[in-house]
């Protein structure tokens, strides 16, 4: 009865009596009725919209460049107490941190903006990664990858280790960036973002990749050296507030 009311919450008595008859099971309309008022059922229950079943897929490392790409957000604070928030992209195969694009605020049309940025510099990946915000649940963010048949691997609620390389990612961000700076204006943020983004793709010595580079990576998987995003020609698409 209950796993019913959870499945169809807007039915009655009626319609779940008559489901479970269906099943095969014939107990006494009597008895089910007294349960289902103990259980106190007849009070209408709120309906909320629920995400379809999310399936767990292994983490495996693609073996080309734009196989698969991770998206994700960060968020922090300014020394004015203004929250700000990062969104965050990288390559699975080559691990580059393809932008660390900073804002007060990223919707998911800024999203597909930063994406289709950074696909005119490198292509466009076969699927995308990304976990259940409502960024990448939007009609924009989903139409978008249906018309560039992107596959959208969504990971299941509460489990981002499912989302395990760009989450290693973000926290070598949050210890190198964030958590080591006080930040007075957006400027400054995108800036520091930008250099990070640079040297973490030339010199950081990845342990998966047997020390190489991400960029050196990227070389050997695509065999040539793939166009490097620009995070500063981001502002063509968005000023800084002042």
């Amino acid at each position: 009865m209950q796993q019913y009311a959870e499945l169809y919450p807007t039915r009655g008595f009626d319609d779940y009596f008559g489901k479970i008859r269906n099943e095969g099971l014939v107990w006494n309309r009597k008895r089910v009725l007294r349960v289902y008022r103990s259980l106190q059922m007849k009070l209408r229950r709120k309906c909320k919209k629920r995400l379809p079943a999310r399936v767990k897929e292994p983490l495996y490392k693609p073996v080309q460049v734009n196989d698969t790409w991770s998206l994700d957000f960060m968020s922090d604070a300014l020394t004015n107490g203004r929250r700000i928030r990062i969104f965050k992209a990288m390559d699975d195969s080559s691990r580059e941190s393809l932008v660390a694009f900073a804002d007060y605020s990223i919707c998911a049309e800024k999203v597909v903006l930063l994406l289709k940025q950074i696909g005119e510099e490198r292509g466009l990946p076969r699927q995308i990664r990304v976990d259940n915000g409502p960024e990448f649940l939007s009609k924009v963010f989903t139409q978008w990858c249906i018309e560039n048949k992107i596959i959208i691997k969504y990971i299941q609620p509460g489990k981002p280790m499912q989302n395990a390389y760009i989450e290693r990612l973000n926290r070598l961000f949050r210890e190198d960036v964030l958590n080591a700076y006080l930040f007075d204006s957006l400027e400054q943020v995108r800036i520091l973002a930008d250099k990070w983004v640079d040297e973490y793709n030339r010199l950081h010595p990845h342990k998966s990749l047997n020390g190489r580079t991400p960029q050196q990576a990227a070389i050997e998987l695509s065999g040539a050296c793939p166009a490097q995003f620009n995070d500063l020609s981001l502002k063509e698409y968005f000023s800084v507030p002042s």
